[in-house]
């Protein structure tokens, strides 16, 4: 690709605006990768890249996926080295680093060829150097952002790395902000609130997240890989949530279904926990991957999965699974896009329980007063006015569009 003119100060500042501007008013993830991409390239050129969300919780590769000059193979290739082979820059570390962007020749001082993913990755497909950065906000990785340039052109210098940790925060506050609901639908039976008062709505919203276990519709999808990570057999319902997730890059199975590139790293990612708990004598169940995903229409999924072995003991098929999400795995994901405090959080969860003021001030030994106050907080962060309306925005409006589609409605 061409080298963008040389900008001045002036100018790049100007770009860097409109760069988040830009992502400011993205109405998704994918639309956020495809605006700040093509501003990105005015500041630093690059000639193929990769862009991720995340799992808050686990940093693991969740849907949307956007790749940009990259081959079919290429996700499959890379997510495979990252999890198996590579030592340099690996995306669990930089997540954790106090800058989370390195350059990979900067990196190895020079010798990109010590790494694994310049050998397996880059060098078969004429690319020089890579640029990868977490994207976080709050300690919590919210993306990952790879960028790649080809044989031939300079590496990455450390002024376009700072540049782009100028860009890892804000990205990652906006991706986190998708978790809000699709629509803010404050207008639920007000008249039959009771915040004003402190009473418990016991028969209310707050009595269908009971211990936070309401779902969406939907039956769980299974998915079963061999011991090469390719799909051999899937049900109905794992299909139809597979149909309802964002576009992304795709490899072709023998089922005629088509697995998405985080879907195979979900499978890599399980082998790889077997293999490390195998080593250190360790329950691979504890470090089963899961993440959670949101469709399309708005609604949140959960996807798990584990090894089975056969009688010598060895891994052989992965079992994925795929089912609408727990209330009570989505309300950590809202808390954080409406930036609650854990104690925020922690009254949130007992008031969706339906406990009034006082049954939350004893449970969690503060005084009533306090407890109200922090009510107040989190309805001024949430935009609502009533705890009626704080429980369906945080614990059920994901899931009223799975309602809707269930639902027949006549008129006299």
């Amino acid at each position: 690709m061409p080298t963008p003119a040389v900008l001045t100060p002036a100018a790049r500042g100007a770009v860097r605006g409109e760069l988040l501007a830009r992502a400011d008013r993205a109405p998704d993830a994918l639309a956020l990768f495809a605006d700040v991409s093509a501003q990105l390239r005015r500041l630093l050129p690059y000639d193929s890249a990769v862009w991720r969300a995340t799992d808050p919780a686990t940093g693991l590769m969740t849907a949307p996926v956007r790749t940009e000059n990259t081959d079919k193979r290429g996700c499959w290739d890379y997510w495979e080295c990252e999890l198996f082979d590579e030592r340099v820059n690996r995306f669990a570390e930089l997540a954790l680093a106090r800058v989370p962007v390195a350059a990979l020749s900067a990196s190895t001082g020079g010798e990109p060829e010590r790494a694994a993913i310049y050998r397996q990755f880059l060098r078969p497909r004429g690319l020089d150097d890579e640029l990868r950065a977490v994207l976080r906000v709050g300690g919590r990785p919210q993306g990952h952002l790879s960028l790649f340039r080809a044989r031939g052109r300079a590496p990455f210098s450390a002024a376009e790395e700072r540049v782009v940790a100028g860009l890892t925060t804000p990205l990652a506050r906006r991706l986190r902000s998708y978790a809000e609901p699709v629509a803010a639908r404050t207008d639920r039976a007000e008249t039959a609130d009771t915040a004003d008062t402190g009473a418990a709505d016991p028969a209310g919203g707050a009595q269908a997240v009971r211990n936070g276990e309401f779902r969406g519709g939907g039956e769980p999808g299974l998915l079963l890989f061999d011991a090469d990570a390719r799909l051999v057999s899937a049900n109905a319902a794992a299909r139809h949530h597979l149909a309802g997730l964002p576009p992304g890059p795709t490899r072709a199975s023998a089922l005629g279904l088509a697995v998405p590139a985080w879907l195979h790293g979900v499978v890599l990612q399980a082998r790889a926990a077997t293999a490390r708990a195998a080593t250190a004598g360790a329950d691979p169940a504890a470090a089963a991957p899961r993440i959670r995903l949101r469709t399309a229409a708005g609604r949140w999924l959960t996807c798990h999965a584990s090894c089975l072995h056969g009688a010598d003991g060895s891994p052989q098929s992965t079992a994925v699974v795929i089912e609408p999400a727990a209330a009570a795995e989505i309300a950590p994901l809202l808390a954080d896009a409406y930036e609650l405090t854990a104690r925020e959080l922690e009254i949130t969860r007992l008031l969706a329980r339906g406990l009034a003021t006082e049954g939350i001030a004893a449970e969690l030994f503060l005084s009533p007063h306090t407890v109200r106050d922090h009510i107040k907080a989190v309805f001024d962060k949430t935009g609502v006015s009533t705890r009626g309306a704080l429980v369906g925005k945080l614990f059920l409006e994901q899931y009223e569009p799975a309602a809707a589609a269930g639902t027949v409605r006549t008129q006299r």
